[in-house]
């Protein structure tokens, strides 16, 4: 895979290249907002689907095992977590498998807990599904993210029903260890809250650190966990919309399969289930290159931002390809901030505040595209923050 190569995505409908006029008002800016990729997924993945199409005819599409053991053998030899096929349930997305977990398992008015600044739609789902927010945000020491375990026991405490975990974190790149992992499902245990866990960038976890499923840790863990994982950040395949639960609770998994039943939305479409068993079967080369190849660019914008912007503070993300920078030291409101990157660097980021309480003062940079672009995103960084 040429990860350099520099591929027109302009006039393919991408949110990311297309929708920056309705994203933010204009269209003369560098990409570098929505988390996808600019590169091709695995070509074993564009094989199979090309494949299927040439077949013509798509019809109704079912789930095999050949699909089912993919999946178990990708956790099994990436994340040490040995799953059951019977644990297996599927989505279109992580999202809609958040929604699936608020309407089986919460009423309108309960309580779901967060931890900001985080994923905007967590927010977005809790309140479009009339819950309420309880959120203990995170705590910045040392250019590394921790939890406040004593307001995250309090917060819990409150009458939480769920507890909705960004692990790998998103924006902050946090890789959460052992012992972080398991004292969070100690005290969800402890107040009977359920744990809804979107792990959609678990696999974008370079050497030395470790993604691991809060799930696997322990049985009363995993009995106690909604898993939500996916091959769509990891090889690029937002767009085929395909994901799959782990729940190995059985009261738990005929709950939330009920409630898909009831939406009328459990199924995967065609070149969502062949592109996911490809990605698993065939993909581990690719994602090993991709992941140094997206650990240089990180490096390159630590090296420039410490050169060129002291002010800014990059978070060095332990995991996913998100660079979540920190510019409060240059006394700019979140609009000056908007303001001078849109107008100044004609560069698309997305904006801390839109990450909840704590996001107010960051930006965050997708830095999964080839090298040429990051070069000139860094530039126009500069251009618009620095003298």
């Amino acid at each position: 895979m040429n990860f350099d190569e520099n591929i027109d995505r302009k006039n393919t409908r991408s949110l990311k290249w297309d929708g920056m006029k309705s994203g933010f008002g204009r269209e003369d800016l560098l990409p570098m907002w929505v988390a996808d990729m600019d590169f091709r997924p695995p070509k074993e993945v564009i094989d199979a689907l090309r494949e299927r199409v040439d077949h013509g005819i798509f019809g109704y599409t079912i789930v095999t095992d050949s699909l089912n053991r993919a999946i178990c053998d990708w956790t099994s030899t990436r994340h040490g977590w040995n799953i059951k096929q019977e644990w297996l349930l599927y989505s279109p997305g992580v999202i809609p498998s958040v929604h699936t977990a608020i309407q089986a398992f919460t009423d309108p008015g309960d309580k779901i807990l967060v931890q900001s600044p985080v994923y905007t739609p967590f927010f977005q789902m809790i309140e479009r599904n009339s819950r309420e927010v309880a959120n203990s945000p995170l705590v910045l020491k040392n250019g590394r993210y921790e939890v406040d375990f004593d307001d995250f026991e309090k917060k819990l405490g409150s009458g939480v029903k769920i507890f909705l975990l960004s692990s790998p974190h998103n924006p902050a790149g946090r890789v959460w260890e052992k012992e972080e992992l398991t004292k969070m499902a100690e005290l969800c245990r402890k107040y009977n809250v359920l744990i809804a866990s979107d792990e959609i960038h678990a696999d974008l976890v370079p050497a030395p650190h470790k993604h691991v499923p809060i799930a696997s840790l322990d049985e009363s863990f995993a009995d106690i966990t909604l898993t939500f994982m996916a091959p769509t950040k990891t090889f690029n395949l937002a767009g085929v919309q395909a994901s799959f639960m782990v729940v190995p609770n059985k009261k738990l998994r005929t709950k939330m399969a009920a409630v898909q039943a009831s939406d009328g939305f459990s199924m995967l479409n065609t070149f969502g289930a062949i592109a996911m068993e490809a990605a698993y079967r065939h993909g581990g080369t690719w994602l090993d290159e991709a992941l140094k190849y997206i650990r240089s660019n990180i490096d390159y914008v630590k090296a420039e931002i410490g050169s060129h912007l002291p002010d800014l503070e990059v978070i060095d993300p332990e995991g996913t390809y998100l660079i979540w920078i920190d510019c409060r030291k240059l006394g700019l409101s979140d609009a000056e901030l908007k303001k001078r990157i849109l107008e100044k660097g004609k560069l698309a980021l997305n904006f801390g505040h839109a990450y909840g309480p704590g996001g107010e003062g960051f930006v965050r940079m997708n830095v999964a595209c080839p090298k040429e672009t990051v070069i000139e995103g860094v530039k126009r960084l500069r251009t618009a923050l620095g003298e």
